[in-house]
């Protein structure tokens, strides 16, 4: 998406800082804004700082209504930060499946949320966007695509995000919709 307007994007993996490290071995800063669009500034900011860069960092997570926005930023950790990346994720459905059962399902509204950031080394905010990507949460998880909560949201039209192909997800999905937007932003900027 970034390459139609010229941007050539690099992951962390690709840059080497002046002492000749990894930039993706770097210390992660510390995500303890309240909202997705602050630990998007926060990550951006830091990254641009580190690698002398502009750099495109995002948050994102889920939203669930009637649990007050619960897991919202906290979403990764929702149920702690022990084990790997899958074992993380059964827990924090798991987490979420106990927690929604008391709610009646036309009451489990929801929604991934992405926040985007792009700041320069000197801590200049060049650009922000938001995607929102909604549906309701449900009681058993449902496809084998994606990660995180995936399996747990139900779209309109009945399937979960983990149904959906990964061409589907990205022209629906909040990080996709976020995208987008930042692609403009940054096209007008020239």
């Amino acid at each position: 998406m970034l390459a139609g307007i010229g941007v050539r994007a690099v992951s962390l993996r690709d840059v080497t800082l002046p002492d000749g490290s990894c930039a993706c071995d770097a210390p992660e800063p510390e995500e303890n804004a309240r909202t997705f669009a602050g630990n998007a500034q926060i990550k951006a900011c830091y990254y641009a700082a580190l690698t002398g860069r502009v750099c495109l960092a995002d948050d994102s997570g889920l939203e669930v209504d009637a649990l007050g926005g619960e897991p919202g930023v906290y979403s990764a950790r929702y149920a702690g930060v022990d084990g790997d990346r899958a074992t993380r994720d059964a827990a924090n459905n798991a987490k979420l499946i106990d927690a929604i059962k008391p709610v009646a399902a036309d009451d489990r509204t929801a929604r991934f949320v992405c926040a985007m950031c792009v700041a320069k080394p000197d801590g200049a905010i060049v650009a922000e966007a938001r995607g929102e990507f909604a549906g309701i949460v449900i009681g058993e998880p449902r496809g084998g695509n994606g990660f995180g909560y995936d399996p747990l949201l139900e779209l309109p039209g009945g399937r979960t995000s983990a149904e959906l192909t990964p061409e589907e997800k990205n022209a629906q999905s909040h990080r996709g919709q976020a995208t987008r937007m930042i692609a403009e932003l940054l096209a007008g900027l020239g």
